[in-house]
């Protein structure tokens, strides 16, 4: 999706359960190594016991250091300085693991996240 494309959480969950064998086809996936190879369709239904797992999901717009008189100082109003610039991209944690960037999209009232870019063995 590194060229933009906009695709809701629903539609990637979709996607990944059909790539996880949807079908009984083959599944690519990393192995012991971390090098991507072949899971046969039995491994990946194996892997269905985990799709209803809930997990954490966190977009970072950014971050801020300061003391604990500054913070007490902060009012109503009070602008904080994160480290990142417009436009630039955003953090998306999986349980506090690093696995892609993104840019803040509007959805309907509410703030999304687009993926513009997955982060292959994810950083914590």
């Amino acid at each position: 999706m590194s060229n933009g494309e906009e695709m809701e959480l629903s539609d990637l969950s979709q996607s990944q359960e059909a790539e996880a064998g949807g079908e009984g086809g083959a599944v690519m996936a990393p192995d012991q190594d971390g090098a991507e190879g072949m899971l046969d369709s039995h491994s990946a239904t194996d892997l269905e016991a985990v799709f209803d797992v809930p997990v954490n999901v966190s977009a970072i717009l950014g971050k801020a250091h300061m003391e604990v008189s500054e913070l007490l100082r902060l009012g109503r109003g009070a602008v904080v300085e994160l480290d990142r610039k417009v436009g630039e991209a955003i953090d998306i944690y999986v349980n506090n693991r690093l696995v892609a960037r993104g840019e803040v999209v509007v959805v309907e009232d509410r703030l999304g996240v687009t993926m513009t870019e997955i982060i292959k063995g994810g950083q914590s």
